[in-house]
């Protein structure tokens, strides 16, 4: 055989072999990735697994404080930021308002929170009433208005500069009737269709809406001179009660529920619905006022440090 053709059929019997080798290996990685899937399972359980521990660490609540928080898990409506906001803002001085007054803080920051729907309602967000107190003789009612409410949503908007943000195509306008209840905002405007969006744009104006409002609550509609009996008998019951504990009793849960129960639930009174005093109890129950309060006013800790 000739010199030359013997190179010829050595190099291709080389080729041959890598070619064939070479397939070999592809075959099984092949076969290792897509029919038993174990070389592809190993290498993700481990970024899986490297993966996983951060969100276990969150979840036991190391990187999120919120989730640490037994408060949290024991009042289950403390994990909601508008609850949160709601409570942060007028806790301190609602609290020492009705320690002076001989009114268990919790129910009446209950009862805030019930009737303005966290301050959600278009007339409290108006007018700063956020116990939905009825205007009396002299005071500014808030007029019958005409409102937008978004289609989608089913929001009623008063903000102007809000509503020209939608086109007209998205709102539908509604008379609103004229709410009866007590308007808080400045005199030049109050019981008056004019800078409905003034607390929005105002929040120190508004707190101090949202506290006269309470002051109101106490005063005036809890007061010995009430021209409701309800009133009358739940002042007479508190005070007697702080005559013969002191004004500790105010943050006891027991007190708090019979203040709720004697003003609500039954006719004339603050709200005639059985189930009004449940609802009040609910919240207070649920986001620990008696515990906050008690220790914001007995043990001069922060909202913060409770919440």
């Amino acid at each position: 055989m000739p010199r030359q053709l013997l190179y010829l059929l050595l190099i291709l019997s080389t080729l041959t072999y890598s070619c064939v080798t070479d397939s070999k290996h592809n075959s099984e990685g092949d076969t290792d990735t897509l029919v038993t899937g174990q070389s592809l399972v190993k290498v993700s359980d481990k970024h899986i697994e490297k993966k996983k521990s951060p969100v276990k660490k969150k979840e036991a609540g190391i990187n999120n404080p919120i989730a640490s928080s037994s408060h949290t898990a024991k009042y289950k409506l403390r994990k909601y930021d508008h609850v949160t906001a709601f409570f942060r803002r007028i806790s301190g001085p609602t609290t020492k308002l009705c320690v002076e007054n001989n009114v268990p803080p919790a129910a009446v920051l209950s009862i805030a929170g019930l009737e303005s729907g966290w301050n959600k309602g278009y007339v409290g967000r108006i007018t700063g009433n956020i116990l939905s107190l009825g205007a009396r003789k002299g005071d500014a009612e808030l007029p019958a208005l005409r409102l937008p409410r978004v289609k989608s949503t089913k929001q009623i908007l008063f903000d102007s500069l809000v509503i020209i943000q939608y086109p007209n195509n998205d709102l539908v306008w509604e008379n609103r009737p004229e709410s009866l209840k007590k308007d808080y905002r400045p005199s030049s405007i109050a019981g008056t269709p004019y800078q409905l969006a003034y607390f929005k744009y105002n929040p120190d104006a508004r707190a101090e809406a949202q506290l006269e409002n309470i002051n109101d609550f106490l005063t005036i509609f809890i007061s010995r001179n009430s021209r409701i009996a309800v009133y009358r008998e739940a002042r007479h019951l508190m005070d007697s009660l702080v005559d013969l504990h002191g004004r500790e009793i105010l943050f006891d849960h027991a007190t708090a529920l019979k203040f709720i129960n004697t003003i609500g639930g039954r006719p004339n009174s603050f709200n005639f619905r059985e189930t009004w005093p449940k609802k009040v109890e609910y919240i207070m129950k649920n986001a620990g006022l008696v515990e906050l309060t008690g220790k914001m006013y007995l043990d001069q800790k922060e909202f913060d440090e409770v919440w």
